[in-house]
């Protein structure tokens, strides 16, 4: 791992620990509990936030998935995708889809904790891991999963003032969701509200736009 000093903008308490993965309902299923079955029915899922150390301050790894894409074509995500059986834990899943995502080998990854549950609409329910990349990373992303690996610096995604709550109406109700810009990147949907869970966790002080 490179040595460039890396201290939390956080207390890595505010996160679950590593040893105990969240076995709480998903913070969002109420939302969702009308076009979902039960939930322990969902799909098990990981993804990985990843912060990485640079000079100007910390970033978040972000991907954007290919426009051919049969799901979520052209939105941007965290590296991830559903448990497999092999795995021993949510960390082993992100680890795997990250370096298969993005050619980022487990050994430039240092996870740190768990976000809470998050249920999507698709029928998953999502850990995410927050984890250290190491800034000397290179990606290589797989061209038939991401299209282009970026990042965004976390200062500009715990600015509530960044982040925009949306309202429409879909199966009947009108339902509510998170979105930022960042250049010509729209973050949206569950990646978004995977990133308000995590300024709710690690600076809980400041409220996302009502």
């Amino acid at each position: 791992m490179s040595r460039l000093r890396f201290d939390l903008p956080f207390e890595a308490a505010r996160l679950h620990a590593l040893s105990s993965p969240p076995a709480v309902s998903a913070w969002n299923y109420h939302e969702l509990a009308d076009l979902l079955p039960a939930e322990s029915a969902l799909a098990a899922a990981a993804v990985l936030v990843g912060l990485v150390p640079r000079e100007s301050g910390t970033a978040v790894l972000l991907t954007r998935r290919p426009e051919h894409m049969r799901q979520h074509a052209g939105q941007i995500a965290f590296p991830g995708g559903r448990v497999d059986p092999l795995d021993r834990d949510p960390v082993a899943t992100a680890l795997r889809e990250t370096e298969e995502e993005v050619g980022i080998a487990g050994e430039l990854i240092e996870p740190l904790g768990y976000l809470d549950p998050f249920a999507t609409i698709t029928g998953f329910r999502v850990l995410p891991v927050v984890a250290r990349l190491d800034p000397d990373y290179q990606a290589r992303p797989a061209p038939e999963e991401v299209a282009e690996a970026f990042e965004v610096p976390l200062d500009f995604l715990l600015d509530p003032a960044n982040c925009e709550k949306v309202s429409g109406e879909f199966a009947g109700r009108v339902r509510h969701y998170w979105q930022f810009r960042f250049g010509p990147h729209r973050i949206w949907g569950a990646t978004a509200a995977m990133l308000i869970n995590l300024r709710r966790r690690i600076v809980p002080d400041r409220i996302e736009a009502e």
